[in-house]
């Protein structure tokens, strides 16, 4: 399983900005036609994107698309359902039934395409107080949807609050996506964006946060936040010898017969060597 530690956001508008990104380290890289960019030039992004991901060898990469409602959505989705490029994330998600209609349009255009039906995958971008209550259905919407991932600008904006350093207004979203997640059976989801660029403390504090509360990654937008995020959701490497020393004082135990053991003077039962299997398993 391959889990998205870092996911860098780019604006669809510029081309420079797209190559750049492309070979900074970021685990995937999200070119934006949504927030990115202004009104104005939606219709030259997306001839912008289009043409990168026509032209070019991508790394791992998806491109963010306006929500369902919008007047953009399908011209988005007919210029940029490609092979070459790992999925769509769509804004503005709220409800499983919106989730669907992006699933039947993207089958179309797969179809269209020559594209194998279901290849490309779709990340519902969560970012409203409607799509925080709806998470369990929308992570169950499709098979397409492999994660969520969280907004935590527009959530807090339409809440009332503000995305502080210490992330209390974030607690329920956050629970909510990852339960959302387990219970339908999808990877962890990926967090919000921290605003503070040029606090890398501030930044550090808050994926351990994230990471601690059960998701696999976190989205950036600048470079300088690539290495602190992914250093974060790396597993340590005594988190890594400690799950290889419960994995196999357990495995010795169970092939005698035995369910439950003390390592280090804590129980070790199934949960938490199924959590040491997990820790390993996001080794890249």
């Amino acid at each position: 399983m391959f889990f998205y530690r870092c996911i860098l956001f780019v604006p669809g508008i510029d081309r420079k900005k797209i190559t750049k990104a492309f070979s900074l380290g970021a685990d995937a890289v999200v070119l934006d036609l949504e927030d990115a960019v202004a009104i104005s030039e939606k219709d030259t992004a997306r001839s912008v994107v289009q043409e990168v991901i026509n032209t070019e060898k991508l790394p791992p990469a998806f491109v963010r698309v306006n929500g369902v409602h919008t007047r953009y959505i399908l011209r988005d989705l007919q210029a940029v359902v490609n092979s070459g490029v790992l999925g769509i994330m769509l804004a503005k998600a709220e409800s499983g039934e919106e989730v669907r209609m992006a699933d039947w349009l993207i089958g179309l255009l797969e179809e269209e395409k020559g594209i194998p039906r279901g290849t490309l995958e779709l990340i519902p971008f969560i970012e409203s107080a409607r799509g925080i209550e709806s998470a369990t259905e929308i992570a169950a919407a499709c098979p397409r949807v492999k994660r969520l991932a969280l907004g935590g600008n527009d959530y807090t904006a339409e809440t009332w609050t503000t995305y502080s350093e210490e992330g209390t207004e974030l607690f329920y979203a956050r629970s909510k996506l990852v339960v959302a997640s387990s219970a339908a059976g999808i990877e962890p989801p990926v967090d919000t964006v921290c605003p503070f660029i040029k606090n890398v403390d501030s930044l550090r504090r808050d994926a351990l946060r994230a990471r601690k509360m059960g998701f696999q990654g976190k989205l950036v937008i600048h470079p300088a936040q690539i290495e602190p995020v992914i250093n974060v959701f790396s597993p340590t490497a005594k988190e890594i010898r400690t799950a290889k020393r419960i994995i196999a004082a357990f495995e010795e135990a169970e092939a005698s017969g035995t369910g439950v053991i003390q390592l280090d003077g804590k129980m070790v039962e199934y949960p938490i060597v199924n959590r040491a299997r997990q820790i390993l398993s996001t080794l890249k």
